[in-house]
């Protein structure tokens, strides 16, 4: 099992919040940024400013949660399954699987949006509330010398910055919000997902030139930071476009490949009323591999167990537990047989674990497809 490449910092509503070392980098450059600014407009000590800054930021990336849960609850809500929520340098990202048709997949986009949108309108809402002296959002803007109150220079200053990130994150290109809004139209227009995945991926690329384009003209104007942070943006967003583009030109030529036809259609498994000894011993030191599906009599897949959790639990004096009792949480390695070879290429277990468990419609485990099979599959097909 690979080791995870981030730390979970919450669970709401039980799905995972994770986030990386990144997040952390720009957590306090953010600060370090903001603070002298704030300074300008509330006067006073740069304590309270730096304390207004602290609040501002980690009020903007609970903000961004806010968003991504958006996404993550209508998924669910939708039976799609919900891996996680990830917060790095720029943004968050969910993951879930992949949606089946259109319309799920345009009210999973657009959930992130409107929790956006309620954001700035509550912000707006508290902040006309006490103030009435000036337009909101120039307070976020302020000239030096302007003075507000640390409560109405955070209000002003969240709502501002969730309004660019609306905005920016509404442009109709992949990966953003907006492209994969423009995805399911297109997808329920022309009844094409491939196409689909391949127009806004390109859309995406196109945007990403001209961000960094901006980015470099920033730059040479002397706007270093705004210029950095642009080419930065515009480099992962180049990346996850061009992925999309290679996707959805694979999934044409594998369309007619699916999971059955690929998978290993004998897999070792591990029966439910194994004990965490009997696993150990029969299955991770015979096969040292370091995950096994395990069933019940029936054959129907319960989960995963792996060797890690496995070799805790015996050190801790628990050899005896049903290995039932210690199946992992947010790996989702189950996969429908039935299933395309293009959604395997996006899916969070073959990423994780290096495999999926292939099922029936009844949830009868019928095989285990590798990253490996995939690779081999991608190869002959193009």
């Amino acid at each position: 099992m690979k080791p995870r490449t981030n730390f979970q910092l919450a669970r709401i509503f039980g799905i995972r919040v994770g986030v990386g070392f990144s997040w952390f980098v720009v957590l306090f450059i953010f600060i370090i940024f903001i603070t002298p600014i704030f300074h300008n407009q509330l006067g006073g000590s740069r304590t309270t400013a730096y304390l207004v800054a602290v609040a501002s930021v980690l009020s903007f990336f609970a903000s961004l949660v806010l968003h991504e849960l958006g996404h993550a609850l209508v998924a669910r809500r939708r039976g799609l399954q919900v891996a996680g929520i990830d917060l790095w340098a720029l943004g968050g990202m969910t993951r879930t699987e992949e949606a089946k048709e259109p319309g799920t997949e345009f009210r999973v986009a657009v959930a992130g949006p409107l929790v956006t949108l309620l954001v700035i309108v509550a912000c707006i809402v508290a902040g006309r509330v006490l103030t009435d002296s000036k337009t909101f959002f120039e307070l976020a803007v302020a000239e030096e010398g302007t003075r507000a109150t640390p409560v109405l220079v955070w209000l002003s200053w969240l709502a501002t910055i969730n309004v660019l990130v609306l905005v920016f994150n509404l442009v109709p290109a992949f990966p953003l919000d907006g492209g994969r809004i423009a995805h399911a139209a297109i997808w329920w227009r022309t009844g094409d997902r491939n196409r689909a995945t391949h127009a806004t991926g390109r859309a995406g690329q196109g945007f990403a030139l001209l961000l960094g384009a901006a980015g470099l003209w920033w730059l040479a104007t002397g706007a270093g930071s705004a210029g950095l942070a642009c080419i930065l943006l515009a480099y992962f967003l180049y990346q996850a476009a061009g992925a999309a583009v290679v996707q959805g030109l694979l999934a044409r030529r594998t369309q007619s490949i699916t999971v059955a036809d690929i998978m290993d259609r004998q897999p070792v498994t591990i029966p439910a009323s194994a004990t965490l000894l009997d696993a150990h011993e029969d299955f991770f030191v015979r096969y040292r591999w370091p995950w096994f599906a395990v069933v019940d009599p029936a054959r129907h897949f319960l989960g995963v167990v792996a060797a890690a959790r496995v070799d805790a639990e015996i050190s801790a004096g628990r050899p005896a537990l049903p290995v039932i009792d210690v199946l992992e949480e947010d790996m989702h390695v189950r996969i429908d047989e039935a299933e395309p070879l293009e959604s395997l290429l996006g899916s969070e277990g073959l990423g994780r674990l290096g495999a999926m468990v292939a099922v029936d419609r009844d949830g009868v485990l019928q095989g285990v497809v590798t990253l490996a099979e995939v690779r081999k599959a991608l190869r002959v097909a193009t």
